[in-house]
C-alpha cells in the first residue's frame, strides 16, 4: 500500500497532464526522518535537468528538531531523480516541445522507498481553468440530485 507524503494538488487546477512516470528521490537520512514525519511540500516544485540526469527542484522538505546536529540541513536544495537513461530522455524530447514542463504531483512511499510521481504538463488558459470548475461544479450538482432522488 502507498502512503501519501504530500500531493500537489495546486498542478492540478494550474496544470492538463499528458503523460505521468514514477521516479525514485535521492534523500539524505535526515530528510528520511522528516518524511516519515510528514514535513513536506512540493507545491512549488519542478524537474529539470543537468548533464543528462533529472532534479527535483523547490521540493520543501522541512527539518526535525531533533535532527543530527553535525549537519547543516537544507531545505529546499535539488534533490536528484532515479531515473533510466532511455525514460531521461524520452522526458527531455517531450519537454522540449512548447509550452510543456515537468510537475511533481505526488511524494510516496512504496516498499520503504521514496518515490515521486511526476507528469509532463500543459499549462491551463484562464477560460480552461473556468471550464474545468464548470464541469466539476455540473457533475457534484448532478450527483446530489441522483442522491436525493434514490432517497425519496
Amino acid at each position: 500500500m502507498d502512503k501519501v507524503i504530500a500531493e500537489n494538488r495546486k498542478a492540478r487546477h494550474d496544470y492538463s497532464f499528458e503523460d505521468q512516470i514514477e521516479a525514485g528521490v535521492s534523500l539524505e537520512g535526515w530528510e528520511v526522518k522528516s518524511l516519515r514525519a510528514g514535513k513536506a511540500q512540493i507545491t512549488d516544485s519542478y524537474v529539470v535537468f543537468r548533464r543528462g540526469e533529472a532534479f527535483l527542484l523547490n521540493a520543501n522538505i522541512t527539518p526535525l528538531l531533533t535532527a543530527s546536529t553535525h549537519i547543516v540541513p537544507e531545505q529546499s536544495r535539488s534533490r536528484k531523480l532515479l531515473l533510466q537513461k532511455r525514460e531521461i530522455m524520452r522526458l527531455q524530447g517531450q519537454r522540449e516541445r512548447q509550452g510543456y514542463t515537468l510537475v511533481p504531483i505526488k511524494l510516496y512511499w512504496k516498499h520503504n522507498r521514496v518515490k515521486v510521481l511526476i507528469a509532463l504538463a500543459k499549462g491551463k488558459k484562464e477560460y480552461d481553468k473556468r471550464a474545468t470548475q464548470k464541469a466539476r461544479d455540473w457533475q457534484r450538482q448532478k450527483a446530489q440530485v441522483m442522491h436525493r432522488h434514490t432517497q425519496v
